[in-house]
């Protein structure tokens, strides 16, 4: 009888496990789609002005490339959230490989807190970045640098 409740809880283990790799795969899977849809698809003004001829603005399903933004920062958040309860569940797993890995305590240590350090900074830069702030010249709107020598014509 202990047997079998080791057994079912094993297995509601690998169905929890199984349950968030699917989800994060599928959040990582949306957010490489996303953001090819930002970058290729719904492009930016400047671009769609070059291509289109005019002001235009472009929607795929309902939602701007700023709404499709917004939805890439939120799957971006709950891919975040699966990944800490990924590590917290493999927690074990995580901390036998790597002590089987590096013997010596000292180098243990001092990797663990430059990996801390590298990924507090890494997560945090953004929030202490000053941007390059350039007045646009009244007529001129954003430069543009276009690839080709190809005139653009409206359409």
């Amino acid at each position: 009888m202990n047997t079998v409740k080791k057994s079912e809880k094993a297995m509601r283990k690998s169905v929890f496990n199984f349950t968030v790799n699917t989800l994060m795969a599928f959040c990582m899977s949306a957010l490489i789609g996303i953001g090819f849809l930002i970058k290729y698809t719904l492009i930016p003004g400047q671009e769609r002005w070059a291509i289109y001829g005019g002001p235009t603005e472009l929607f795929w399903l309902g939602m701007d490339r700023h709404q499709w933004g917004m939805l890439h920062l939120i799957l971006g958040f709950v891919l975040l959230g699966l990944l800490v309860l990924h590590i917290l569940v493999h927690w074990k797993v995580i901390t036998a490989v790597y002590n089987k890995i590096i013997k010596e305590p000292l180098i243990k240590k001092a990797l663990v807190v430059v990996f801390i350090i590298l990924c507090t900074v890494m997560i945090i830069f953004s929030f202490f970045i000053k941007p390059n702030i350039e007045p646009i010249k009244k007529g001129s709107g954003r430069q543009v640098t276009l690839v080709t020598n190809i005139p653009i014509t409206a359409m």
